[in-house]
């Protein structure tokens, strides 16, 4: 199995930017796709970006199309979600996984990390 974990998140002003990152241990990192998903208090985690095993294809979900982008370095295990222009409905604290499937389906993917906050103030 893989094991993610997540860095980089914090409180950041609207409009600014932060760099999430997912170093994964385990099992070879570039035989998953992974995703980033998202979850705030009293709602259910939702999907937000997803890229395949070789990097060359990613997906958004609608809300962060143009804002965020997702990329990997397979050389590193790592895998990066670039958030810019930050609005305060993008705080929740952020999940990367992985999955044998290039899916937007929460339930495809195996392997959690623990979460990084990321909380934006007005």
């Amino acid at each position: 199995q893989v094991k993610p974990v997540e860095s980089g998140g914090g409180l950041v002003q609207a409009g600014g930017s932060l760099r999430l990152s997912c170093a994964a241990s385990g099992r070879p990192f570039r035989n998953y796709h992974m995703g980033w998903f998202r979850q705030v208090p009293v709602k259910e985690r939702e999907y937000v970006a997803a890229i395949d095993r070789a990097g060359s294809s990613t997906y958004y979900t609608d809300s962060v199309k143009g804002r965020f982008t997702i990329s990997r370095d397979n050389a590193k295990n790592t895998v990066y979600l670039q958030i810019d222009s930050l609005k305060p409905e993008d705080t929740a604290v952020y999940y990367c996984a992985a999955s044998s499937y290039y899916s937007t389906v929460r339930s495809d993917y195996n392997f959690w990390g623990q979460g990084t906050q990321v909380t934006v103030s007005s």
